[in-house]
């Protein structure tokens, strides 16, 4: 069956997270993804790991965002491999980095330089803070996005310190910031036969994302104040949040206040049952919900709830995600075999299509495994291969 993407080329030269994430997306529904990496060492994720464990030394962090890719092992600074990618250039699609600003304008890869080879090359970027501004020089990274973005200041209760999100939310967001831009420009290249240029950045991405808090906030006028409590946001009222069980936790979001009481079995609570009270008094009314949840489990109170319907669920523990039913009827927790690493589970597409549904084809790379079978498939002759292996310019 032909794939969503088939017959479309992505020279994917980022490392880390963000940018192989977005190419990994485009491999998912079909694109050819090059992995163009450093050669022996490539991508930086390689080398890093959670929990300082490895899988038969890969790191699990490396084969999250590198499935349904080839590796090419190449030193981009050498004249041959310069002429090499320009080659592959001209016969591909998009192309995807995520260097800090300037750097492959200085290696001769910069947009100017490929799209005068190829016209309608996409041409992908994603930085930290982008081009323009007092903060391109700075180093861009998740957490220093998430900083930025003001985040930290909605998560968390009132007195602690700003609290991070426990992923690396700003390289997510930007990843699929990114794949927005180039499918939109993939379909615009279509209409007039043109590529163009693409830029995305972990701040912008999390302004994004924070559209809704920075709008209130900047048209309503008002000062925002964490709860003490766990009101799950700073701009809820009660009972929006997190309630400790017998045996767990329950999430509780909007709802009609007055079924919520019947359900919890205290008409004492109806004193609250006013929009401005359940704002103004929303820790109170939190802790006076929480003494009745935790005396019951949370398997009770997701039955008494979810009998009248309100928006309610458990809280699990991620390190048992995979056994939750919901998860499992999705067939989201997936596995491959993985050369040197063995069978591996991981999460696989997050959208599914009725005739070109993606999935996983290609194991995430060993670094410059498919150097010489790419280098091939673009016209490069067989001696310049074999001298760029012999000068070390390619490894494999």
């Amino acid at each position: 069956m032909v794939k969503a993407l088939e017959g479309i080329k992505v020279l994917d030269f980022s490392q880390l997270l963000a940018g192989p994430y977005a190419a990994m997306l485009l491999g998912d529904m079909g694109a050819d993804i090059i992995k163009i990496e450093r050669c022996h060492t490539g991508d930086l994720y390689r080398g890093m790991t959670f929990l300082n464990r490895y899988l038969n030394g890969v790191a699990p962090t490396f084969l999250a965002w590198n499935r349904n890719k080839r590796s090419l092992a190449i030193n981009l600074k050498s004249d041959a491999a310069k002429k090499s990618i320009y080659k592959m250039v001209a016969k591909s699609d998009i192309v995807i980095h995520n260097f800090r600003p300037g750097v492959m304008e200085k290696l001769g890869y910069g947009y100017e330089d490929l799209k005068a080879i190829n016209p309608g090359i996409i041409y992908g970027t994603n930085s930290g803070f982008g081009t323009e501004g007092p903060y391109v020089d700075r180093p861009g990274q998740d957490l220093l996005a998430q900083g930025l973005s003001g985040i930290m200041t909605l998560t968390g209760k009132d007195g602690a310190p700003p609290t991070t999100i426990g992923t690396g939310l700003a390289d997510h967001l930007s990843a699929y910031q990114l794949v927005y831009g180039i499918l939109s420009a993939l379909y615009y290249r279509t209409q007039t036969g043109l590529g163009q240029k693409v830029e995305v950045n972990l701040l912008k991405s999390m302004l994004a994302f924070e559209n809704q808090e920075i709008t209130s906030l900047l048209n309503l006028k008002e000062k925002v104040k964490r709860p003490k409590s766990g009101i799950g946001l700073p701009f809820m009222a009660a009972p929006y949040g997190v309630y400790k069980c017998s045996n767990g936790y329950i999430t509780i979001a909007m709802n009609d206040f007055s079924v919520l009481v019947e359900a919890l079995g205290d008409d004492s609570l109806l004193k609250y049952n006013d929009e401005k009270i359940l704002y103004d008094k929303r820790d109170e009314v939190f802790w006076a919900i929480e003494n009745i949840t935790k005396e019951n489990t949370k398997e009770y109170w997701l039955k008494v709830m979810l009998e009248k319907d309100l928006w309610v669920s458990e809280v699990n523990n991620i390190e048992e995600i995979e056994n939750d039913p919901q998860v499992q009827a999705t067939n989201i927790i997936q596995t491959y075999r993985h050369k040197t690493a063995g069978e591996i589970k991981t999460v696989g597409p997050g959208v599914k299509l009725s005739i070109t549904n993606p999935e996983i084809s290609i194991a995430p790379p060993d670094v410059g495994e498919h150097s010489v079978e790419i280098l091939k498939e673009f016209g490069i002759d067989q001696n310049e291969i074999d001298k760029m292996l012999q000068d070390g310019v390619i490894t494999e």
